[in-house]
């Protein structure tokens, strides 16, 4: 597992969050170690390109049962690493395998060669379109769902026909090494699924390696020195960045549905999700029934070890921010009914509701990634989209509505909605996932996340001469008055 100690300047230790002990220590890939692992991947790629989608599908489905036979010894790592409540690393595999199905499943469907009909003046042409890997890809992956959010690029790049070289989080490191030793035992022939692990450099050196794809997931901050590092060979990227997602309550809305929604979508995973409920607008008519509901549900939850359903924050740093956002709150007129300023202890953070906090608060505004909710009450739904589309992110968002739920998600300017359900859509295996605005582009899941790690190659085979040869030198005016003729009939006629 690479739990073995080396020496200090080349490796790094991984602390757990909830008891400050050393769970491991691994190794940190230089440049020439990350080039030299992309170097043997593209050998391996094309060796699983030339596989086919159906034996690809064969041996992504013995990966997928190697992961579920695991899973009780993954989700332990996954809960030491990071911190995550065992039943919620659990749950997070499982959401992950079905989308690993999926991708196998759908790859040739998706991405294999189809036959396109061709336009009037090329009717000689037979026309093919197929989507293509680009051999290497590499994806940086993040620490919150170290297994769900990776693999929705990791499996999709794999099913497509590339070959993956994947640096987890520094902070989650032996997750990903487990998966690809698992890999491994049925893919045993090439390096298709390669790990490389490493601080922020070894992510850099991987940008810059030359693969033909990066997948990252991360901050916004980060994911521009990203695109920054990958600009320097025109190496294409996905961005699956951060959000500040918005949960809405209509005045008809089931209002236990939503207070429970909005307890899960912020606290669960300590609030550290991309798609966590951090914002909630409400109905005037129903706002303080709605937060009665709230509070009560929230203040059954604790954070803490053991049977704790809450765990720590993973990133040391994170606490400061949600420090700040919280007494930022408090100073300019919020309130705190539930939490607060003192809930913060070590790496554990108690959960926090808060209300009337100006909308140009940090913790309105910015990302805090802790088990926090700001709550408000709006006029109507049209001040609720209003404010849920002022901000710079746009990833999630959540309506609760008995009978507006489709008009108002319509108006929100998010990658996705979810009406009366928290975040249905991101478990949804063909539906895509992703963001616009600070919240990155590109999609992960469904068929766009299969043809995001491909590249569209078209191909013509002309049939038979046409009796009118356009595409040379030798056109008459005969032919030029043709398809002038032609352009008239076909287009001319619109208005």
């Amino acid at each position: 597992m690479g739990r073995t100690t080396l020496q200090l300047d080349t490796s790094f230790d991984v602390v757990s969050p909830a008891t400050g002990a050393v769970v491991g220590s691994y190794r940190i890939f230089d440049t020439a170690e990350v080039e030299a692992t992309v170097a043997t991947a593209r050998g391996a790629g094309d060796w699983w390109a030339g596989l086919g989608f159906t034996e690809r599908a064969r041996r992504l489905d013995a990966w997928r049962g190697e992961i579920t036979r695991g899973r009780g010894e993954l989700a332990r790592i996954i809960h030491e690493e990071m911190g995550k409540p065992l039943s919620d690393a659990k749950l997070e595999i499982a959401m992950a395998l079905e989308h690993l199905a999926w991708a196998a499943a759908n790859a040739r469907r998706v991405l294999g060669p189809r036959q396109v009909r061709p336009n009037l003046l090329s009717m000689n042409q037979e026309c093919t379109l197929e989507y293509r890997p680009f051999g290497v890809v590499g994806v940086i992956g993040p620490w919150n769902y170290p297994v769900f959010t990776p693999l929705g690029s990791v499996s999709f790049a794999l099913a497509a026909g590339n070959a993956v070289v994947f640096k987890p989080s520094e902070y989650t490191p032996g997750v990903g090494l487990w998966l690809a030793e698992r890999f491994a035992e049925v893919v045993p022939e090439q390096p298709v699924f390669q790990v490389i692990t490493g601080l922020g450099g070894t992510g850099a050196a991987l940008c810059r390696s030359g693969v033909g794809k990066i997948g990252f997931t991360g901050s916004t901050a980060t994911g521009k020195r990203v695109m920054a590092a990958c600009a320097e060979t025109l190496t294409p990227v996905l961005m699956e960045l951060g959000g500040k997602d918005a949960l809405i309550v209509d005045a008809d809305a089931d209002l236990a549905a939503a207070a429970d929604a909005a307890v899960w979508g912020g606290m669960s995973n300590a609030g550290q999700t991309c798609l966590g409920v951090e914002r909630v607008y409400v109905h005037t008519d129903v706002y303080d029934e709605f937060l009665t509901e709230l509070v009560a549900r929230a203040a059954e939850l604790r954070a803490g070890t053991g049977t704790a359903k809450i765990g720590p924050i993973t990133m040391p740093k994170q606490i400061g921010i949600i420090r700040h956002h919280i007494e930022d709150a408090l100073a300019r007129g919020a309130r705190a009914l539930l939490g607060g300023a003192g809930a913060i202890d070590g790496q554990f953070v108690q959960p926090t509701i808060l209300v009337d906090v100006p909308e140009d608060a940090a913790a309105i505004t910015e990302e805090t990634f802790g088990p926090t909710l700001t709550v408000s009450r709006v006029r109507d739904m049209d001040e609720a989209i209003e404010r849920t589309n002022a901000g710079a992110y746009g990833l999630g968002s959540t309506v609760f509505s008995r009978h507006n739920g489709k008009r108002i998600a319509d108006r929100l300017r998010t990658g996705g909605t979810s009406i009366n359900a928290y975040v249905a859509h991101a478990t949804i295996t063909s539906l895509p996932l992703g963001g616009i605005g600070d919240s990155g582009f590109g999609r992960v899941h469904g068929a766009d996340g299969l043809k995001e790690f491909t590249y569209a190659k078209a191909t013509t085979r002309q049939r038979f001469p046409l009796p009118l040869a356009l595409t040379t030198f030798t056109r008459s005016e005969t032919t030029d008055a043709i398809v002038d003729r032609l352009v008239t009939v076909l287009h001319g006629r619109n208005r």
